[in-house]
């Protein structure tokens, strides 16, 4: 190898050699692994508006009561639409309640779409221009928050519920705290 092509691929196998450093050390690969500074917080406080309309406006108080399932969902999200009949068998099998966030969507478009596909919550609200995403740490739809009935987030589902994340880490969370609920 001549020294002028050495003085090439040095460079970049180096450049290489740190991006898959950073890549896995920060977990970039496993958008599920992300961390949320929320867990064992109270959910953000909030009043907006319900996709239905009636009531019109609703708050972190309709969180309280029992443990619940929190969705941030959007029409807009194709990953959204593939756990929307998991989210449907979920809440079918099991009774819990699950609230949606309709986050950063068109309110019209969202009822068309839940009148198509079927509407698993209990209620919708909209977060319009993301607020409350903010507050919540949402790095983007869909995320789902298991939240106690005192309206502590206890876990956090970054992308798709699927039928393996709820068995293996969602349902055992939510099991426990409705154990531990009198």
């Amino acid at each position: 190898m001549t020294q002028a092509r050495a003085l090439l691929i040095v460079p970049l196998a180096v450049f290489v050699g740190i991006v898959v450093l950073l890549y896995s050390g920060f977990g970039l690969g496993r958008a599920d692994l992300l961390p949320s500074a929320l867990i064992d917080k109270p959910f953000p406080d909030f009043e907006l508006p319900t996709l239905a309309g009636e009531p019109p406006r609703r708050s972190r108080d309709d969180l309280v009561g029992e443990v619940r399932l929190v969705n941030v969902w959007a029409t807009w999200c194709p990953t959204c639409a593939a756990e929307h009949d998991e989210l449907a068998r979920i809440t079918g099998e099991t009774g819990i309640s699950i609230v949606g966030i309709n986050y950063k969507d068109d309110p019209n478009a969202a009822r068309a779409w839940l009148a198509q596909r079927g509407d698993p919550y209990l209620f919708h609200i909209i977060d319009a221009r993301g607020d409350l995403g903010v507050d919540l740490g949402v790095y983007g739809a869909p995320e789902t928050f298991v939240v106690d009935a005192t309206g502590v987030i206890r876990f956090k589902q970054v992308g798709a519920v699927t039928a393996d994340t709820w068995r293996n880490s969602m349902a055992p969370v939510v099991a426990s705290l409705q154990a531990a609920t009198p």
